[in-house]
């Protein structure tokens, strides 16, 4: 990382500030961690086409982002005003990301920004990424360096100029007998393999094309440099891909690891409350997959919650047999929120008898252990409705049963509990909005309709209505065919939700994350 200094004294305004970070190949994985911070934390972000959805999820939904858009042989923002945009956000007070694919110096323009931010006496700083010259081979199994084969590696950019010719000495490469990497060079396959043969390479030399590389749809095509050309033309190989030369190449068939992982070669759509950071993305990219995660919903917790008060007060001095039922491990953590805003403690609350707990499923009853409270009641099938049968079997007529949870909680809850004789309160601690960032739903929409994404995941009957709220809104464009979508659900209860929508129903066998993990393997998993 390099810190950059005012240069000029144009410029005594505000003191906003420009970082220049690489955002990788496309794996989110690959992010520095520096980069990563950023993401997080900057003002505005100004990104080209190259940035994966699966890091734009990552980008905070306050934060105001500006897309340039840049990809080979069409920039629809010319670089001059992307320099004007750096500054003129900078000059607001601002903290500005300048996010690029790969490296930003790696023929990403990056030092001809960073001349302008110091013409106008604006402060910077360098994140280098992970630059796909090194990463992408790695991905497809080839090694750009081998004791065996090769001791160095030579990166060179395949852009053709405005006349349509090459600017490379073919004639100096041949010689170097090292690996060749081409970056951006698709459209300038077949001269730069003419060039390289006119220039004495064999023909049998081994060559590969990586198209996409380190994203969920990576395909790697392995030839010769006499035969590439075909094959990837056979193959419909298109941008973004690179092309390497080199007897290295010959190894990707022995090597090549990333699509032999379980879940190689699927992305999937993961969608969750807001506030959850979500265990199930984590399982499934270490299991190979590529996640892409959707604030679907968000909850608001309800304060001031006079009536909680007032039921807790009511609880504590109740001389029946008691009942404290929870539905979510949301609701647990706003309970205990709301019980310490209110100076509340679960001592007097539960008063001289014990109290007994239920829960709806396992995630809620780890989310109660974490209290030091453990379920004395919890079904085998994870939903509200067998919650409330399993209380009923429990409890005795006459308990006091007292449920917290969303304020539009399901309606399948009460009914066996009223006809088991149970009394029956029932207080909302939360409300469920839901909601969608416009940037990722545009994204995630070109996904779906390029057919990109194997499957959506939802945990809750909340999920699956704010993801199909948000998607069919948008700028004139017309909603997604949600029959044409694979829904895997946590449950039952889940996947009626889904099911009035139209779309394909998978339902994990248990209402729990290992169970999705597993019910994902199933279905899309190899072998």
């Amino acid at each position: 990382m390099e810190t950059g200094k005012n240069h000029s004294e144009k410029y005594t305004g505000p003191a906003g500030k420009v970082w220049l970070a690489g955002a990788g190949p496309g794996d989110a994985g690959l992010l520095t961690v520096k980069a990563a911070e950023l993401i997080k934390s900057a003002d505005v972000i100004v990104y080209d086409a190259l940035i994966s959805a699966e890091i734009l999820s990552r980008i905070p939904t306050e934060t105001e982002v500006i897309y340039v858009g840049k990809h080979a042989g069409n920039h629809p923002v010319p670089q001059d005003e992307i320099n004007r945009i750096l500054v003129r956000e900078a000059k607001k007070g601002k903290k500005v990301l300048r996010l690029k694919g790969g490296d930003p110096f790696v023929f990403g323009r990056g030092g001809e920004e960073l001349e302008e931010l110091i013409r106008e006496g604006i402060s910077y700083e360098v994140v280098p990424g992970i630059t796909s010259s090194v990463a992408v081979p790695a991905y497809a199994g080839i090694p750009v360096t081998h004791r065996d084969y090769t001791s160095s590696f030579h990166v060179i950019t395949g852009h053709a100029r405005k006349d349509g010719t090459l600017s490379i000495d073919f004639e100096s490469l041949v010689k170097l007998n090292g690996t060749l990497v081409f970056l951006m060079s698709i459209s300038s396959m077949e001269m730069i393999l003419n060039g390289l043969m006119n220039a004495g390479m064999p023909s049998v030399m081994p060559a590969a094309v990586l198209e996409r590389g380190t994203t969920a749809r990576q395909r790697r095509v392995t030839a010769t440099v006499g035969t590439l050309k075909e094959e990837a033309d056979r193959a419909g190989i298109r941008t973004p891909a690179i092309i390497l030369v080199g007897k290295v190449c010959a190894l990707s068939e022995q090597l090549h690891w990333a699509e032999d992982r379980p879940l190689g070669g699927r992305q999937f759509l993961l969608t969750r409350p807001r506030q959850n950071m979500s265990v199930l993305a984590g399982r499934l990219r270490d299991l190979g997959a590529q996640v892409i995660e959707m604030p679907a919903i968000r909850t608001e917790m309800i304060t001031p919650n006079e009536p909680l008060r007032e039921a807790l007060v009511r609880f504590a001095e109740m001389k029946q047999k008691r009942w404290l039922v929870f539905t979510s491990p949301i609701g647990v953590s706003v309970f205990f929120d709301l019980i310490r805003e209110m100076r509340m403690d679960l001592r007097d609350i539960f008063g001289q008898n014990r109290v007994k707990i239920g829960a709806i499923g396992s995630a809620t009853g780890a989310a109660l252990e974490k209290h030091g409270l453990f379920p004395d009641a919890v079904p085998d099938v994870y939903s509200a409705g067998q919650l409330g049968e399993k209380l009923a079997e429990t409890a005795e007529a006459g308990d006091h049963i007292l449920i917290v949870r969303a304020e539009k909680g399901s309606e399948e809850l009460i009914p066996p509990l009223t006809e088991a004789g149970l009394e029956v309160e029932d207080i909302p601690l939360y409300r469920t909005i839901y909601e969608m960032d416009p940037l990722l739903r545009d994204e995630t929409t070109e996904l779906f309709r390029n057919g990109e994404i194997d499957a959506v995941t939802f945990t809750s009957g909340s999920t699956v209505r704010g993801f199909a709220a948000a998607m069919n809104v948008g700028d004139e464009k017309p909603g997604l065919d949600f029959s044409r979508i694979r829904a895997v659900c946590i449950g039952e209860q889940t996947a009626r939700a889904a099911a009035e929508y139209g779309m394909q129903i998978a339902t994990s066998r248990q209402a729990s994350m290992n169970a999705m993990v597993e019910k994902i393997l199933e279905l899309y998993g190899r072998g």
